[in-house]
């Protein structure tokens, strides 16, 4: 799937994107942090921190294997909503004082870096996909004008 929907060469594996890296290195980090003494405490909190973290990461992975390219926009989208719910418990632990400011400032930088790379993929795979329906509609005229054309060439000579 990934190099028919994507058309593109070098990647031929979810590790090639770099929205999945940069997701990486944010759940590098949301590790980091919830290592911390006050923050390891909070089992819930940890928890559910690392998994919305994973699941930006995962879901660009799993995106990437589906069958279309609606299909991985769908699963982008996801990764962009599990990021929001990462900062959202961010804000909780802030509140909570397991996290400082520039501990916040991190998780929201890295954040924002993975938010971008996923909103332009995005971009890319609808405007490539957009490109392939018009150039799939044109051939597809194009067989009808030619099947046409011959169908009227073979009425005449009839």
């Amino acid at each position: 799937m990934a190099a028919g929907v994507l058309e593109v060469a070098t990647i031929k594996r979810f590790e090639d994107l770099e929205c999945w890296q940069e997701a990486r290195k944010f759940v590098s980090l949301v590790y980091e942090l919830t290592k911390k003494d006050l923050f390891r405490k909070d089992f819930e909190l940890v928890s559910q921190v690392r998994r919305s973290a994973i699941s930006s990461m995962a879901n660009i992975a799993e995106g990437f294997h589906r069958s279309s390219a609606k299909d991985f926009m769908k699963f982008l989208d996801y990764s962009r909503s599990s990021i929001a719910e990462t900062v959202s418990h961010g804000y909780v632990a802030l509140d909570q004082d397991y996290l400082d400011r520039v501990d916040m400032e991190r998780v929201n930088h890295q954040a924002n870096i993975v938010w971008k790379k996923v909103n332009n993929f995005i971009t890319y795979l609808s405007k490539t996909s957009t490109h392939r329906k018009r150039t799939n509609k044109a051939n597809a005229a194009n067989k009808t004008n030619q099947t046409n054309a011959t169908n009227r060439t073979s009425s005449y000579n009839q």
